[in-house]
């Protein structure tokens, strides 16, 4: 050491002490303004985003307008816990992020339909904010034409009870086929009537196979030899010898045919195309066709047509009001034409039953029967402007 250079004393414990000490302060001051910066900062937001700010009791801003179609959000926790933030189409979640921790940012990016939403805000208990998705020339063009996707479930729905119905006819048919074959006329005529009622449920598909139609449902009229022709089988050769001829002598081959071929049905309807345009127009068809029947009716024999209508009626409605949403969405009006027809529909046929039960047919006047047919074609003309409404034509 020379005589110029001095030592330096070192630190007392005390003073050691008090300089980590003011250290350690300091870090967690810094640490303290960058928690405190984030927490309080913008959310950095990307062209196109949407930022949202949540506070310790409400959202920055409470009410949020964006166009419809697909948004992104980038939500900023500016409190002091974890929490998430929803959209919320009354009780139903649209869309969430959730475990958004404080002072950090999260995106959510959503397809929204025009409509108006609510959004959360931190607690549940908080006030919720306002999220209004306006129209857009290309929503509307989603709306009046639906992507194909939108049919998948209407069309998986259709498939299920058509399959149901499916199922009920064999029960049915192979009952009345039992019935036949027991010689009983009073059970053979309730498993007819029975077995009826699928058969009708499933008619605005069951016209597309126009092979099993022939066998199992031909009406004497259209046969040359009429009920003498070898081609009078199924339901209506069964039909005349039950009620026209009151016995079952020589009905049971011709059951057992209806069987086999009630087999053969659940088969192909198992495997059938449908494409979403036909919900509506095979429904309007049939309810064109019912109209054209009404006149005469459809079942000569056991005069039972106000039940087969209304069976009729159930099939078309339940195909028509698979796509009665997307097309209320396109066209009100439509839709609540749709609705008209089917409840005058059925308060036609609900207005011949004397206290629950439908009279014969033979009962029905002129005039009654030219309601009938009168209600299915408006019914065949509502479900028309279906297709259109929601450019499937």
């Amino acid at each position: 050491m020379t005589a110029t250079e001095t030592r330096t004393p070192p630190l007392s414990p005390r003073t050691a002490r008090l300089a980590l000490s003011g250290s350690a302060a300091l870090v967690l001051l810094g640490i303290g303004a960058v928690w405190w910066a984030a927490s309080h900062a913008v959310p950095e937001s990307t062209e196109g985003e949407i930022a949202v700010t949540i506070n310790d009791a409400v959202c920055d801003p409470m009410a949020l307008t964006v166009p419809a179609g697909k948004s992104t959000f980038r939500i900023h926790n500016a409190s002091n816990r974890v929490l998430e933030w929803e959209i919320l189409d009354g009780v139903m979640v649209v869309a969430e992020r959730e475990n958004i921790a404080p002072g950090l940012n999260s995106t959510l990016t959503e397809r929204l339909k025009p409509g108006t939403y609510d959004i959360t805000c931190g607690l549940l208990s908080n006030p919720r904010g306002t999220l209004t998705v306006i129209p857009t020339a290309e929503s509307q063009a989603a709306i009046s034409a639906p992507e194909m996707r939108t049919f998948i479930g209407p069309l998986a729905e259709y498939r299920v009870y058509l399959n149901r119905r499916a199922s009920a006819l064999v029960k049915a048919t192979a009952a009345l086929s039992d019935r036949i074959e027991a010689k009983d006329l009073d059970g053979a005529r309730a498993a007819w009537i029975e077995a009826r009622e699928p058969w009708r449920q499933m008619a605005p598909v069951a016209g597309r196979m126009g092979d099993l139609v022939n066998r199992m449902d031909p009406l004497a009229i259209y046969l040359q030899g009429q009920e003498s022709d070898p081609a009078f089988a199924g339901f209506h050769r069964i039909e005349y010898g039950l009620w026209a001829q009151n016995s079952t002598d020589g009905l049971a081959p011709v059951a057992a045919g209806l069987a086999a071929d009630a087999v053969e049905l659940q088969t192909r309807i198992k495997a059938l195309e449908l494409t979403p345009p036909d919900l509506a127009a095979n429904a309007a068809d049939l309810a064109r066709r019912v109209a054209d029947q009404a006149a005469g009716g459809q079942v000569p024999y056991s005069q039972t047509d106000l039940t087969e209508f209304t069976a009729d009626l159930e099939g078309i409605t339940r195909s028509a009001m698979l796509v009665d949403p997307l097309v209320a969405a396109a066209n009100s009006a439509t839709s609540a034409a749709l609705h008209q027809a089917i409840e005058a529909t059925q308060a036609t046929l609900t207005g011949f039953a004397v206290d629950g039960v439908y009279p014969p047919f033979s009962e029905v006047d002129a005039g009654g029967r030219k309601a009938i047919s009168a209600s299915f074609e408006t019914l065949s003309t509502a479900i028309a402007a279906l297709n259109p409404a929601i450019g499937l034509e």
